[in-house]
């Protein structure tokens, strides 16, 4: 995996909100398989790496290239038709739609989507829920749905971000069993969380992030060696 090309290279990402610099020259590489984690405090610009990625920030300079492909004046629908998609920490679950017309809300965009009893293999509760409108989903159906809804579109490099945010312990739990079973069916992953310690089960690499930049980066395998600093960049 270490000699291949990156599917995804970001070299110098530069992004603004109105006159706010966020992002000041990130750098960072994900290969074909992988799931790689951005840490960071609050901030830091995780979130914003993710929508610049996606090209939901406008305002931005740099280089992204997605298999080869140079991605950064090109706008969201034209990068998502790529095969990235976004799964957005707010989730954006439509609260007038049922379960089943948000599953189909985004369109396929390539082969190697999950079919609908897929999906619903992987969330088991959204199962009894088809029929229900998203508003009265709990959040971790809502979550569910945000992550299986994007699994239907032949996305090959899925952008998470925070999906273990206010969730419940189990439900957390069925997330990242989710996530393991996505990386052995060959998705690749780019992925914010706030909760090392879940996510450390599931990475391959991290990278850290401090105003805007990339600090540090680091294979799962050197987690210990680095506990220290660790402590320090996310205050555990």
């Amino acid at each position: 995996m270490a000699e291949s090309a990156p599917m995804l290279n970001v070299v110098g990402l530069h992004a603004w909100y109105g006159e706010s610099h966020i992002l000041q020259g990130v750098d960072l590489e994900v290969r074909a398989g992988e799931v790689v984690t951005l840490l960071g405090r609050n901030g830091a610009g995780k979130t914003t790496t993710l929508r610049s990625i996606m090209g939901i920030v406008q305002q931005r300079s740099g280089s992204v290239s997605f298999d080869g492909v140079e991605t950064i004046k090109l706008g969201s629908d034209r990068i998502a038709r790529l095969g990235l998609a976004y799964c957005p920490e707010e989730r954006g679950i439509f609260a007038s739609l049922d379960v089943r017309e948000n599953l189909f809300l985004p369109p396929r965009i390539g082969d190697g989507g999950l079919s609908t009893d897929q999906v619903l293999d992987l969330f088991p509760n959204l199962r009894e829920r088809m029929s229900s409108p998203g508003a009265s989903l709990s959040g971790g159906e809502q979550q569910m749905l945000a992550i299986g809804r994007i699994l239907r579109t032949g996305a090959r490099l899925l952008l998470l971000d925070e999906p273990t945010e206010g969730l419940a312990p189990v439900i957390v739990q069925q997330i990242g069993r989710t996530i393991s079973r996505l990386k052995a069916d060959g998705f690749t992953i780019l992925l914010v969380e706030q909760n090392f310690r879940w996510a450390a089960e599931l990475a391959d690499r991290f990278y850290v992030m401090e105003h805007g930049r990339v600090i540090d980066g680091f294979a799962n395998a050197q987690l210990a060696a680095n506990a220290a600093k660790l402590q320090d960049y996310l205050g555990l």
